[in-house]
């Protein structure tokens, strides 16, 4: 019975200051909306951006890197063990960057139950020919079925069809930018130059665009035995092994396994792009920093207009604790006033918040720097809007509790005399 009379004096007093309790209740509303509209178009930005490169990178890249030996043979001899040897102007080793023994080690690894699938890929040094001028290009010899299934090369490829690829003989996919530089059109046959003086020619079949423009100048596609017929290798021929794992936070430790396993250099994807984690924290923290403020200066300004409330209501306060009201009871009304304010803001900044959302993302965004992105990106994470109901509900506690102590500690005597 108390709490439905405390209930109805909070109602009443609610309804007394209707103007004032609108309001606060637009403070919370509009920082919840706003806090709940950053956040997910912050992390749906950060999650495109992210993805231009971590959904194009091997979660473990098992390569064989050339370098110079760790022993020189000075230091391996007798006569000269003790020494402090200097050795200047050290060559890499006379070795190959094939990975011996690929097959086995990819039998190996599609075993492996932390793994979802593995790419091998050639990467080969050319000169793409364009008259009398020969531009610096690197040719990316890939399984065009395991590098769409993995790491979405379809996604990228913005002209001609990425199956092509496999369907055609000696053809070749260019990075956009590279395209542009030859004025090569789709079905045009463009000549390249190895490392070793050799000229083939290739079938233009299609365009990648990554997003990231130095590397679409130079960076272009063909399949695995296009490229090995380019360098002269035989069909054992791999210089990398892209693996994908189930849990790309296992990664570092699966690289440090398998570089010693298969006796191979490896690299995981955190390591090879610290970068862009680093950025994503940085931009992460500042949408919770401006969210956050937002929910407290809303905080601030309930409590402002509860404080002014128990100031006018000092009469009423008086002859509630004169008819027996303890000062707890007081206490509960304000604090219920200033929860029924952050609830009723806080549910309606969370339905705008999701609404407003919903208007961002139909908005377009056309770039040619960004081919896959077609509307600004927006991540609805249930995460953001439990944080921003718990913290709508915290603050407004808090800005209802500390007038409420004021109130609850008022002396109806020295009210009532005074007036």
């Amino acid at each position: 019975m108390r709490y439905k009379l405390i209930a109805s004096i909070s109602k009443s007093l609610l309804l007394a200051r209707l103007k004032q309790t609108m309001v606060a209740a637009i403070g919370v509303t509009f920082g919840i909306t706003m806090f709940i509209t950053l956040l997910s178009f912050m992390s749906g930005l950060n999650d495109m951006l992210d993805g231009l490169i971590l959904n194009r990178t091997a979660h473990v890249r098992l390569y064989n890197e050339i370098k110079a030996s760790e022993k020189q043979p000075i230091d391996l001899s007798e006569k000269f063990k003790g020494h402090y040897n200097f050795v200047s102007s050290v060559k890499p080793k006379d070795d190959k960057a094939e990975i011996r023994n690929s097959g086995a080690i990819l039998r190996s690894l599609a075993a492996d139950d932390r793994v979802v699938g593995v790419a091998p890929k050639i990467i080969a040094q050319v000169f793409y020919n364009v008259g009398s001028i020969d531009l610096t290009g690197i040719i990316n010899g890939i399984d065009v079925d395991e590098e769409s299934r993995l790491f979405f090369f379809k996604n990228y490829v913005v002209g001609g069809n990425y199956l092509d690829l496999k369907n055609t003989p000696n053809s070749i996919i260019l990075g956009k930018g590279a395209a542009e530089k030859m004025m090569a059109n789709i079905g045009d046959v463009i000549q390249i130059t190895t490392s070793k003086g050799d000229q083939i020619q290739l079938k233009v079949v299609g365009y990648f665009q990554s997003g990231i423009q130095e590397v679409d100048k130079v960076q272009s596609y063909a399949t695995i035995s296009t490229t090995q017929k380019i360098l002269g290798q035989p069909t054992s021929y791999i210089t990398d092994l892209q693996v994908k794992l189930k849990n790309v936070l296992d990664a570092p430790a699966v690289a440090k396994e398998f570089q010693k396993k298969f006796n191979v250099d490896a690299i995981d994807i955190q390591t090879a792009n610290s970068q862009f984690e680093t950025g994503s924290s940085v931009r992460t923290t500042i949408s919770y920093s401006v969210g956050i403020t937002l929910l407290i200066v809303a905080g601030f300004g309930i409590y402002n207009i509860l404080n002014m409330m128990i100031y006018e209501k000092m009469d009423s306060i008086a002859i509630l604790k004169a008819t027996g009201f303890s000062g707890r009871d007081v206490n509960n009304i304000f604090i219920t006033i200033a929860l029924s304010i952050g609830i009723f803001g806080g549910v309606l900044g969370l339905i705008l918040g999701n609404a407003l959302c919903h208007v961002i993302e139909q908005i377009p965004f056309n770039t040619a720097s960004l081919p896959t992105v077609t509307h600004y990106p927006i991540n609805y994470n249930p995460k953001f809007y439990i944080i921003g109901a718990i913290f709508s509900i915290i603050t407004t506690y808090l800005a209802g509790y500390f007038p409420s102590r004021k109130a609850s500690k008022i002396d109806p005597v020295i009210i009532i005399r005074g007036k």
